[in-house]
């Protein structure tokens, strides 16, 4: 996990972004102090910020009392750091909160607002994922394709395996 000392454009608005040092993580986080209030984080560093007990006090002070510009939520965003397009992503099965995720560098585009939400929804990483695999296997969509298989239980059992094998690679990748 490379801590980028580039000065960056912002995704959402095109200024440059601000670097915040958090002492915590020994990390600078990409702040877009001047336009939107976006936050950027490099490849993992989002996952030193997004859990309830982690401390982002270094964040909350760099944003607090400032007035920030409205971001087009549905224009296309570029990577700040690598260029690429960015990709819409879900933080839940809920699909609340949609965060702007960069599929060459691992890189996280947060709106203003967003790091918070994520932090509220729940405490940590493994609640999210939990709530997540368990709205997905007791949708009605999955119970519906599954009801379509030969053999439902083993459709079902399969499926899981399948979700659980590829949770564990992304969550080994996660947490290298």
């Amino acid at each position: 996990m490379v801590d980028n000392k580039e000065i960056l454009k912002c995704p959402a608005c095109g200024k440059e972004m601000v670097k915040v040092f958090i002492k915590s993580a020994n990390k600078n986080v990409d702040i877009c102090l001047n336009g939107c209030g976006g936050i950027y984080f490099d490849n993992k560093e989002f996952f030193l910020f997004d859990e309830q007990h982690e401390n982002i006090s270094e964040i909350i002070e760099a944003l607090k009392d400032k007035q920030f510009e409205y971001a087009d939520l549905e224009k296309e965003r570029y990577c700040p750091y690598c260029g690429s397009k960015m990709v819409k992503n879900f933080t839940s099965a809920s699909k609340e909160i949609a965060v702007d995720d960069c599929y060459n560098c691992g890189g996280k585009f947060l709106d203003y607002g967003e790091l918070e939400k994520i932090r509220m929804q729940f405490s940590t990483a493994q609640e999210r994922t939990n709530t997540t695999r368990e709205k997905i296997f007791n949708s009605d969509k999955y119970n519906e394709l599954s009801a379509k298989a030969p053999d439902r239980i083993y459709k079902k059992s399969f499926m899981r395996k399948a979700f659980d094998k590829i949770y564990n690679r992304i969550s080994s990748y996660i947490n290298m």
